[in-house]
């Protein structure tokens, strides 16, 4: 029993489980946040987990070609994207017990066993791992009204059976009532035959079944509209109530328009109605959601931004850059349309060609030597060229090793990263990491304040004097070259100052380039645009601007073959490199 925020009356928290099945992709992730985003328009207070059936501890170690990014919480815990999403989309508390990994689990078992806690007991997945993974669920939920558990991975995985094994026991002792099982499916569709299947969906709740779940809601991932025939079909063969069956279109211009759809297909009420809630929940007021809705899918203006990166073949890798900027358009009424360049593929010669016409650059965060020339030499090009800049992590790296090249002479600047014994360090180890002998969860990582210089542009962009951000990296700027940068006109505007770490760079004199060692992207929301992304695409706004009142100067003077900024006219392909 825990006692509400709201009314002060004690109650028992309730329990959503999310599963999955036919295959992986689905968008758990998505439908978790998008409900957790209805039931707190109805009031209530939620968390959101992720359990992960992968091996590892955490995915900080993991190929982003493999796993996508990884988002780190304000606590330090490197974790699945899918966090991103729940922070995103609802105001629940995103911390390590957020996300848990069968790394974890057994590593936790392991070492209470080593520990003697057992008693000598003969350790085994039924009931120490299920115990113990009970003891995570509880561990998420808090003082929060509801919790909602995605379980990763797919019905029928070996992996996940510990999981799912758990989620069973945890409804027979909270009570069913107390807990609610999602299950997420796909219903396939056969061009030939040109109708949906529900057989996949069937045999996948039928495994489900067969470990003790019987679904309380099915939601069907599909790309054309069910039929009532379907939906009948599935109630009857699946045994989930006609009602609940729920249909999750593809949404066709943003994925924020995944709640307010599962709303008229009527989950949230199904749900509280379930839950046995209905009655203690406020009407929702949805207005703001549908403005931001309505700004995403019509906006009244296009900008165009060149991420550079090399994981750029993997959309998820950079996944929370690419929402960032949605939402920094979100703040200007503009679309952002991505062109993505492959770093590790880029020829410095060709800049002009690859990323002319764009009117931002942004280079995020990576790690290893493969394509950082190429980043170097696209902030090189930015710099020249007047355009935005904004480099996250390994980008404002990149932006500084330019200008130590070409600013301050130091034609060896480089980093200790990728050469250890490079002359000029511009960027280096800090003392405690050089320490360091285990790779995983031993970066600087997690929420360090900022002081912010108010005379810069982050300082306006912030309009605060002090700022939290995230981190996650091992390599610092050398304060060894700080006064020679500083003198060459690269400004530090930023600074950890309780060991004068700098955080921000700004070139001085350009009208927008910045460079942060933290990552503003996993702290915006659609409805909270992170105030450097809303300033960065309000500057590329300008840019596009300005082109355009060169180009209609040109035009008046017969002279408007070439690109308004006078490089020659990009490739329309929305890949560049790849």
């Amino acid at each position: 029993m825990i006692v509400s925020k709201q009314t002060g009356d004690a109650r028992i928290p309730k329990h959503i489980f999310v599963t999955g099945g036919v295959v992986s992709s689905l968008g758990k992730g998505l439908t978790c946040a998008a409900l957790g985003k209805l039931l707190e328009h109805h009031g209530l207070t939620i968390a959101v987990q992720k359990m992960d059936p992968y091996i590892n501890v955490d995915p900080g170690t993991m190929n982003p070609f493999q796993h996508g990014e990884v988002y780190v919480t304000a606590d330090g815990a490197e974790t699945d994207l899918d966090l991103g999403h729940y922070e995103r989309f609802t105001h629940a508390a995103i911390n390590r017990h957020s996300n848990y990994t069968t790394g974890q689990i057994y590593n936790s078992v392991i070492s209470k066993e080593r520990r003697g806690d057992y008693l000598g007991a003969c350790i085994q997945v039924i009931p120490h791992i299920t115990n113990e993974i009970k003891d995570a669920i509880r561990q998420a939920r808090g003082d929060a009204d509801v919790l909602i558990t995605e379980i990763g991975g797919t019905i029928g995985d070996i992996e996940s059976l510990p999981f799912i094994e758990a989620i069973r026991q945890f409804g027979i002792e909270e009570g069913r009532g107390n807990c609610l099982y999602i299950h997420l499916t796909l219903l396939t569709y056969l061009r030939a035959a040109r109708e949906l299947k529900t057989k996949p969906t069937q045999q996948s709740v039928g495994k489900l079944r067969e470990i003790g779940i019987i679904p309380d809601v099915l939601v069907c991932r599909t790309e054309r509209p069910m039929t009532g025939e379907i939906r009948s079909k599935l109630s009857m063969f699946c045994n989930v109530e006609h009602e609940a069956v729920i249909e999750e279109m593809d949404v066709k211009n943003s994925i924020y328009e995944v709640p307010m759809m599962l709303h008229e297909q009527g989950l949230d009420a199904l749900v509280l109605r379930k839950l046995g809630i209905a009655s203690r929940v406020v009407a929702p007021d949805f207005s703001a959601w549908k403005h931001v809705v309505e700004t995403a899918c019509h906006p009244s203006r296009e900008v165009e931004v060149a991420v550079v990166g090399k994981y750029i073949e993997l959309h998820d890798a950079y996944k929370s850059i690419y929402e960032a900027l949605a939402h920094g358009g979100l703040a200007n009424d503009a679309h952002v349309v991505v062109r993505k360049v492959n770093s590790d593929r880029l020829d410095p010669a060709e800049l002009g060609k690859v990323l002319g016409g764009v009117d931002g650059v942004l280079i995020p965060g990576g790690f290893g030597e493969r394509g950082v020339e190429g980043k170097i030499a696209s902030a090189r090009w930015a710099a020249e060229g007047g355009v935005p800049y904004f480099g996250i992590c390994l980008g404002m790296q990149c932006a500084t090793l330019y200008a130590a090249r070409d600013l301050v002479g130091l034609e060896d600047a480089y980093s200790r990263e990728f050469d250890e014994n490079c002359p000029d360090p511009v960027i280096d180890l800090m003392p405690d990491q050089k320490k360091v002998t285990l790779k995983g969860g031993t970066m600087r990582l997690g929420s360090y304040p900022c002081r912010v210089d108010p005379d810069s542009i982050v300082g306006r962009a912030y309009g605060t004097a002090v700022v939290s951000e995230r981190h996650r990296h091992r390599f610092e700027y050398n304060n060894a070259y700080r006064e020679r940068l500083v003198d060459a006109g690269l400004r530090v505007t930023g600074v950890y100052e309780e060991v004068d770490l700098v955080e921000i760079v700004e070139l001085e004199g350009h009208p927008w380039f910045v460079g942060v060692q933290f990552h503003p992207e996993f702290q915006s929301k659609p409805s909270e645009p992170h105030p450097l992304f809303a300033s960065f695409i309000t500057a590329a706004c300008a840019h596009a601007d300005a082109k355009a009142d060169r180009s209609a100067d040109g035009n008046a003077h017969g002279n408007g073959a070439e690109c308004a900024d006078g490089r020659a006219r990009p490739s329309t392909a929305n890949e560049i490199g790849t």
